[in-house]
């Protein structure tokens, strides 16, 4: 399971999102989590079609999106996106 949490640096929300993520993790040890400063990574986020900071997305261990929430994610959505990833 994998967790990217897109950022920037003076984004207040994103501040309140690493909390959540931090949370999700020390839950779920499995999760590796990456955070991306979206000025630092401007073409992969551009890629990505980001439009918001922050931007949440899982992903499956075959690699396969499973959500992606922009804002700050609740808790609750983030277990259940995970707890979807397992099989």
């Amino acid at each position: 399971m994998r967790l990217d949490l897109y950022t920037s640096a003076f984004c207040d929300p994103c501040h309140r999102a690493r909390e959540v993520v931090a949370e999700a993790q020390r839950l779920v040890p499995a999760l590796e989590v990456t955070e991306r400063d979206v000025a630092a990574h401007q073409a992969r986020a551009a890629d990505l079609g980001l439009t918001s900071t922050p931007t949440t997305i899982i992903y499956s261990a075959d690699g396969a999106e499973v959500l992606r929430a922009s804002g700050v994610p609740t808790l609750q959505r983030l277990l259940t996106a995970l707890a979807s990833t397992v099989d």
